[in-house]
């Protein structure tokens, strides 16, 4: 194999052919990252307060990482997004079909991390905290033992090429479900979950309602309109200003305050 410009850390050379990881074995991780010092810091905190990861090595671009990923089979791969030659995210066009899950690191702004948030394992930013390092690797630790990981990632591909929300992947007891953006009817607050409804099903996620109202703020068409509620414009059927209530389709019935009344009415009668 041609020599790779890379940080090595392995105790043991093997290569791990499974797509999946064993949850008693350690989870094998690879960095990707064009600065050095930014790599030596993430070695750094992995090596310290991430015992459940074997750290293979450390790439500085996007074309060692992929024939690294091909040789190593890595499980998790901290991925920058800028990089020299490629972006980041590129790196998933060197593979027919994705069998790792990524973390990015990254030092964007909000917008760019709702749409990793959309789809992607999880993001950290620069610098790297620890305890949200740590929560980020449990997550990938969970996520590896499930599938469809390539539909994941495809459309993460597809979020970052349009300035368009189209699709949101989200996660209801444990199975991957991803929503059509246009299919919500209304998101109501169930303390730290959510109750996503759509035209289809009614999907709980473990995200508060917050989380969502940023998620969601360039898109026109969906306001926060209670407290507990966010409601999809375009599928509302009629209002009730006296008693603060909003009809959508399916029969739902959403909550609009007081407070809200002025930017609810000035958004639907546009």
């Amino acid at each position: 194999m041609p020599h790779l410009a890379i940080q090595r850390n392995i105790l043991n050379d093997k290569p791990c052919n499974e797509a999946m990881v064993n949850p008693m074995k350690k989870v094998r991780a690879l960095i990707v990252d064009d600065e050095e010092s930014a790599r030596d810091v993430l070695t750094n905190l992995v090596k310290s307060f991430c015992p459940e990861l074997e750290l293979l090595a450390a790439c500085a671009t996007v074309e060692e990482a992929a024939q690294f990923i091909r040789s190593e089979k890595p499980n998790l791969v901290f991925l920058d997004i800028e990089m020299p030659n490629y972006a980041g995210y590129e790196l998933l066009d060197f593979f027919e079909s994705i069998d790792f899950e990524i973390i990015f690191v990254t030092a964007y702004d909000s917008y760019a991390v709702k749409a990793f948030e959309l789809c992607a394992t999880d993001y950290l930013l620069k610098p790297v905290k620890i305890e949200r390092l740590q929560a980020a690797v449990k997550k990938a630790q969970d996520r590896i033992t499930l599938q469809n990981v390539v539909e994941n990632y495809s459309l993460l591909k597809q979020t970052l090429a349009s300035d368009k929300v189209e699709q949101i992947a989200v996660f209801d007891r444990g199975e991957r479900i991803i929503l059509q953006v246009n299919n919500i009817l209304a998101i109501e607050a169930q303390e730290s979950y959510s109750k996503i409804y759509t035209e289809e099903r009614v999907v709980f996620v473990s995200r508060n309602l917050k989380h969502f109202e940023d998620l969601m703020d360039t898109i026109p068409h969906f306001l926060r309109t209670h407290k507990s509620w966010i409601v999809n414009l375009n599928k509302v059927d009629r209002f009730n200003k006296t008693v603060g209530e909003i009809f959508l389709k399916g029969g739902i019935c959403a909550k609009l305050s007081k407070a809200k009344k002025p930017a609810f009415r000035s958004a639907f009668e546009k």
